[in-house]
C-alpha cells in the first residue's frame, strides 16, 4: 500500500498535492492526518468521493510500502500517523515541502522542499512533464479530470492569495495556467478561495451584514442592501462575493448611493433622494437567473451570474426593492427529491452480515446501504467505510445492525435541491433516504446532487451541441427531431406519451445516440434504436418495458412483437417495411446486471436508468436522451462520454468489464476502427491485463459454459471478419493478444497473417469472377432468340476449355475466415473450439477432418500427373476444405490445389446424359463411367469437339 499523509488540519495546499500524487502514481491513497481547515471540510463535504481518501483508522501498518508527506517536513504536524515513519519494512518515504526555514526531521529517502507559494506546483511540474513525454511519445495524449485539475488549482489559489502574496512564483502562475488547459473549474474555485478586503471596504462589509435584507423562495435566498457613501467606492464586486459568501444567500443585490447633499452624508442607510448617483452589483448562483437582462432596462449590463448598472436622479430603495422583486421573480423551482433520487432502492435487514453486505455493496457497485427491519422501515444505513473497517478487524460474520448509523437524517419527495445540498454539507452524509408516508421510496446521494449542481452550473454555456459537456436539452432535442425522419419522431413521441401517462420515463439510449452526436449528415439513418424505461415498479411481472412495446405493436400492428422476459425486454420489427423500412426497436425495461463468473451470462435485475448505462461497455454507449416531458431532450452523461466523443476515444466504464465479458474487447476494438477512435491507455492496459491472466480458459475448465465466449464471441467474430475495416481490426485485436479468447494458443504471427492475406486473395478472385459472370449472363438474355441456326453453330465448334472460372464457395466470406484461423490451432483443439463457438455443423466436421484430410492429400496429389487425375482426385473434397489445405501445405501441393481451382473445376465433359441418351445409350450406372472417361480425355487433351467425344463413346463403349 503506497500513502500520502496530509499534515494535521489539513489545508487545500497538502490536499492538493496529494491528490496531485494519486494521479502520479495510480493506486496510492490519501490519509487525512488530523483533521482539515473549515473550508477544506465543506468541500470534502460534497467532492470526497472523487478523491482516494482512506481512514487512518483503516490502514494495516504492515501492509504500507511507501509513504509520501506533502506540504510539512516535521514529524509533528502528522499526528498519530508519524509513528509508520519508524517502520523499518517502508521502502520510501518521500517529503514535498515548500517551507525552507521549516527543520526537517522526517527520515526522508526522498525529498523535494523548493521556494514556490505552494506545495502542488511540485507536483504540478512533475504531472506536466509526464503528461508532455507521453505526448510526444505518440501515445494517446492523457488529460487530468476536472475535480483533479480543480483540487490542485485551489491548492496554489489558497496558498498564493490567488498569485497576489509575496512568496507567489512565476512557476506557480505557470502551474495555474495548465491546471486550467486541464479543465479546472472556476466556478469550485471561486466558491472555495476567500480574497482579501481592504480598510474600507471591510467597514462596509460589516455595515452590510448589519442591514441586510433576504427572502427565501423555493429553496434559494436573495438578499439586498443598501450603502450609502460620500463618494464612489472600488472594489465593490470584492464585497459582494465575499458578502455572498459568508451570507450564504443564492443571489445578492448590493447597491451603493453617493454624492449625497451636506445634510445627509452621515455614513448610514440611505434615505430616499432623487439627487444622486446609484451604482449595483448583482452576484447569483441561481440557475435559470439572469441579471445581464434584469438590469439592462437601467443601462446595466455584464452575465448572467454577474452584472452591474449605474444610473442617476432616481429613488434608490424603489429601484433596489424593484430589483430584488424582478430576481425572485425569475428563480425557477428547483429539482426535488423525487426527480434526484435513484429508485428502487437496495437494503438489507439488521440481521445480515458484514460479508454479506460487502457482497451486494460489490455486486451492484453502491456506496452503502440502508438497513431495514421486518416490516420494511428505515433503521439506519450502513456505508463501504464502515463495512471495510470491519473486514479489517475480521468482523464478516458481524451482523449489520453493529455498524450501520442509526441517527438518520431523511428527506420527503418534494425537498427541494438547496436543502438537500445543505443538509448533506452540514452534517456529512453521503446519502439521503427518501420516506413517503413510512415507506422507503428512493435515495439520493452526493453524486446526484454533485451531477445535478454541476448541469445548473454549466447549461448557461449556450445551445451549441457540438460535443459541450452540458448541452441543453432544448439543443438536443432539437439535434433528435431533425435527425431522424418525421414518422420516427412521431413513433418515439408515441412511445414517450404512453410511458408519461403510465408514470415512467423514457429513453432513448446507447449506439443511437452516439451515433446522433457524431453524425454530419442532416438526416441519421437509424435503423437499430434501443429504448430504456425507468418505471420504477410495474404491475406486470414482463416489466414496464415489454408492457410499452406491447401498447405500441396494438398502434402499429404491422411490427413483429418479439418478447425475451429473462431480460425484461421487448421489440418491435418492421421489415422492407413502406414507413420505417427496416427498422428494430428495442424496448427494456431499466436494469442493473451481474455476472456470477467471468464470461457468463448476467443475472439482471430491474433498477434505475443510472445503473442501467453503468452496465454498458464504454462511456460513449452510456449516453441517453431523454423523451418526453419533464426536461424532454436532457442528455444524460453519467460517466463522460461526451468528453472521450470530443477525444475520440474508447474508455470502459470500470476495471473488470472485460473480465466479466471478454467480447467487450472485440467490441473495443470494433468501435475504434469503424469510428477511428483510440482505446485509452488505461483501458488498453485492463484489456492485457484480461487476456494475459488466463481467467477464460479457466473459467470454461471449471463452470463448463462460458456464454461470453460462445455464441456472443461468435457474433463479435462475425461481425469483425465480414466488415470492409477487418485487416485492421485483426491486426488490432492480435496486437492485444485478444483471440486467446478463442484459445490460449492462437496468436495473430506472420504464418497466419500470410495465410489470411492468401485467402483474401482467393476469395478478392472469386468475387471477380462472380462479377464476370454476371456479366456474361446478362449479354446471354440479350442474344437469346438469335435463331437455332446460330445456336447449331455453336454446338458443332470445338469445345473450350475456361480458364480462370474461380468455383463458388458456398459459405460467407467471414466463416472462411475464422474457420482458417481455426485451423491454425494444433488439430486435438480445431473441433473443440468450432463446438464452443457452435458454428454450424459442417463447419465442425471440416476442422474435425482437416488433418486426416491433408495427410490423405499429402500422400496422393503427388502421384498425379495428369490434369485428369487431379481433377478425379480432388472434386472429392468441399472447395473450403482444399483451401484450408492449400493455404497450410508446401507451395508444390499448393500450387496443384489452386490450379484446380481455378484452370479444372469448372470443366465439364463435352456431352452429357441426355446426350447419351439420344446416341442410343440406355441409362444406368455405366454413364457415370463414360462421362468421367470423356471428362478424363478432356482434360488431358485427347478431345477437341463434340464428334471427337462421339467418335471417343463409339471406340471405348461400342453398342451392341
Amino acid at each position: 500500500m503506497d500513502l500520502v499523509l496530509c499534515h494535521t488540519t489539513a489545508d487545500f495546499d497538502s490536499l492538493g498535492a496529494a491528490v496531485g500524487l494519486c494521479v502520479l502514481h495510480p493506486g496510492t491513497r490519501i490519509v487525512l492526518t488530523g483533521g482539515c481547515h473549515p473550508t477544506v471540510r465543506d468541500f470534502l463535504a460534497l467532492h470526497r468521493d472523487e478523491y482516494p481518501l482512506i481512514e487512518r483508522r483503516s490502514v494495516n501498518p504492515s501492509q504500507i510500502r511507501s509513504i509520501s508527506i506533502v506540504d510539512s517536513s516535521q514529524r509533528d504536524r502528522l499526528g498519530k500517523a508519524a509513528e509508520w515513519l519508524d517502520l523499518p519494512h517502508i521502502k520510501q518515504i518521500a517529503v514535498f515541502d515548500h517551507h525552507l526555514q521549516a527543520d526537517l526531521d522526517i527520515p526522508a529517502t526522498l525529498t523535494q522542499i523548493e521556494a514556490v507559494g505552494a506545495t502542488t506546483t511540485l507536483i504540478v511540474e512533475q504531472l506536466r512533464e509526464k503528461l508532455n513525454n507521453s505526448t510526444e511519445n505518440g501515445d494517446t495524449a492523457s488529460r487530468l479530470l476536472p475535480s483533479e485539475a480543480t483540487v490542485m488549482a485551489l491548492g496554489i489559489h489558497v496558498d498564493t492569495g490567488s498569485l497576489t502574496f509575496e512568496g507567489a512564483t512565476a512557476r506557480d502562475a505557470m502551474a495555474l495556467a495548465w491546471l486550467m488547459e486541464q479543465g479546472a473549474s472556476l466556478g469550485v474555485i471561486a466558491e472555495y478561495v476567500e480574497p482579501g478586503l481592504s480598510p474600507q471596504l471591510q467597514d462596509l462589509l460589516q455595515e452590510s451584514l448589519k442591514n441586510l435584507r433576504s427572502e427565501t423562495l423555493h429553496g434559494c435566498t436573495v438578499a439586498w442592501v443598501l450603502l450609502s457613501t460620500d463618494n464612489y467606492v472600488p472594489g465593490l464586486s470584492s464585497l459582494a462575493s465575499r458578502l455572498l459568501d459568508l451570507t450564504e444567500t443564492d443571489a445578492l443585490l448590493l447597491g451603493n448611493v453617493y454624492n449625497l447633499s451636506e445634510n445627509d452624508s452621515n455614513r448610514n442607510i440611505a434615505e430616499p433622494t432623487v439627487s444622486n448617483r446609484l451604482a449595483i452589483i448583482g452576484r447569483s448562483r441561481i440557475e435559470g437567473t439572469n441579471l445581464s437582462e434584469l438590469f439592462k432596462p437601467f443601462g446595466g449590463g455584464g452575465h448572467a451570474s454577474a452584472a452591474s448598472l449605474a444610473t442617476r436622479d432616481v429613488d434608490p430603495m424603489l429601484i433596489l426593492n424593484q430589483l430584488a422583486d424582478e430576481l425572485k421573480a425569475q428563480i425557477p423551482h428547483p429539482p426535488t427529491a423525487r426527480e434526484l433520487m435513484s429508485s428502487p432502492v437496495r437494503s438489507i435487514r439488521p440481521e445480515t452480515s458484514v460479508g454479506e453486505a460487502h457482497r451486494i455493496l460489490l455486486r451492484y457497485g453502491h456506496s452503502g446501504l440502508p438497513v431495514v427491519d421486518a416490516g420494511d422501515r428505515l433503521t439506519g444505513i450502513i456505508s463501504r467505510r464502515d463495512i471495510d473497517i470491519a473486514l479489517h478487524h475480521g468482523f464478516s460474520h458481524a451482523p449489520a445492525k453493529g455498524y450501520m448509523t442509526p441517527q438518520l437524517k431523511t428527506i420527503a419527495p418534494d425537498t427541494l435541491l438547496p436543502e438537500i445540498e445543505a443538509l448533506m454539507v452540514t452534517y456529512d452524509i453521503g446519502r439521503l433516504p427518501v420516506l413517503e408516508n413510512g415507506e422507503l421510496l428512493g435515495i439520493v446521494t452526493r453524486t446526484d446532487v454533485l451531477r445535478e449542481l454541476h448541469q445548473q452550473k454549466t447549461r448557461d454555456r449556450g445551445n451549441n451541441i457540438e460535443l459541450s459537456y452540458c448541452p441543453l436539452p432544448e439543443s438536443v432535442e432539437q439535434l433528435l427531431r431533425s435527425g431522424i425522419s418525421p414518422e420516427l419522431w412521431q413513433l418515439l413521441s408515441i412511445a414517450a406519451n404512453i410511458a408519461r401517462e403510465r408514470g415512467w420515463q423514457l429513453y432513448i439510449v446507447g449506439g443511437a445516440v452516439r451515433d446522433l452526436l457524431l453524425a454530419t449528415d442532416d438526416k441519421l439513418a437509424l435503423t437499430d434504436i434501443d429504448l430504456v424505461v425507468d418505471g420504477n415498479r410495474s404491475a406486470d411481472d414482463s416489466g414496464a418495458g415489454v408492457e410499452l412495446a406491447s401498447s405500441l405493436q396494438k398502434l402499429y400492428p404491422d411490427s413483429r412483437l418479439d418478447v425475451h422476459g429473462d431480460f425484461k425486454t421487448a421489440a418491435l420489427l418492421w421489415h422492407k417495411d413502406s414507413v420505417f423500412g427496416s427498422l428494430w426497436l428495442d424496448i427494456a425495461t431499466a436494469r442493473t446486471e451481474f455476472y456470477p463468473y467471468p464470461a457468463a451470462n448476467p443475472e439482471v435485475e430491474a433498477s434505475s436508468i443510472r445503473q442501467d448505462l453503468y452496465r454498458r461497455d464504454f462511456t460513449i454507449n452510456a449516453l441517453a436522451v431523454r423523451l418526453g416531458e419533464p426536461r424532454s431532450g436532457e442528455l444524460l452523461d453519467f460517466f463522460g462520454g461526451l468528453v472521450d466523443l470530443k477525444a475520440r476515444q474508447i474508455r470502459v466504464l470500470h476495471a473488470n468489464s472485460f473480465i466479466e465479458d471478454p467480447t467487450r474487447i472485440y467490441r473495443a476494438v470494433r468501435f475504434a476502427v469503424r469510428l477511428g477512435f483510440a482505446i485509452e491507455p488505461q483501458t488498453e492496459e485492463y484489456i492485457r491485463h484480461a487476456t494475459e491472466s488466463g481467467i477464460y480458459y479457466r473459467i470454461q475448465g471449471e463452470s463448463g459454459r462460458t456464454p461470453a465466449l460462445e455464441t456472443r464471441l461468435k457474433s463479435e467474430l462475425r461481425y469483425i471478419l465480414q466488415a470492409p475495416y477487418w485487416k485492421l481490426a485483426l491486426q488490432m485485436l492480435g496486437d492485444l493478444q485478444a483471440l486467446r479468447c478463442i484459445h490460449p494458443t492462437l496468436e495473430l504471427d506472420r504464418n497466419l497473417w500470410r495465410r489470411l492475406r492468401l485467402l483474401d486473395r482467393c476469395l478478392n478472385g472469386r468475387k471477380k469472377e462472380e462479377g464476370r459472370r454476371k456479366k456474361e449472363e446478362g449479354r446471354g438474355k440479350k442474344e437469346e432468340g438469335r435463331g437455332k441456326k446460330e445456336e447449331e453453330g455453336r454446338d458443332n465448334s470445338p469445345f473450350p476449355i475456361p480458364h480462370s472460372p474461380f468455383p463458388i464457395i458456398n459459405i460467407p466470406d467471414w466463416l472462411m475466415r475464422l474457420e482458417v484461423s481455426i485451423a491454425y490451432l494444433a488439430p486435438e483443439y480445431r473441433g473443440k473450439v468450432a463446438a464452443n463457438l457452435l458454428l454450424p455443423a459442417d463447419s465442425i466436421k471440416r476442422l474435425e477432418l482437416l488433418e486426416a484430410t491433408n495427410q490423405e492429400l499429402a500422400e496422393n496429389l503427388p502421384k498425379c500427373k495428369l490434369p485428369s487425375q487431379l481433377v478425379l482426385l480432388l472434386r472429392n473434397y468441399e472447395l473450403p476444405v482444399l483451401i484450408a489445405i492449400a493455404l497450410q501445405s508446401s507451395r508444390s501441393i499448393r500450387r496443384q490445389i489452386l490450379e484446380y481451382l481455378t484452370k479444372w473445376a469448372n470443366v465439364e465433359p463435352p456431352l452429357n446424359g441426355n446426350d447419351l441418351k439420344a446416341l442410343g445409350y440406355k441409362p444406368g450406372p455405366a454413364f457415370k463411367r463414360m462421362l468421367d472417361d470423356l471428362l478424363a480425355a478432356l482434360l488431358d487433351g485427347h478431345l477437341g469437339d463434340r464428334a471427337s467425344a462421339i467418335v471417343f463413346l463409339a471406340q471405348h463403349y461400342p453398342q451392341t
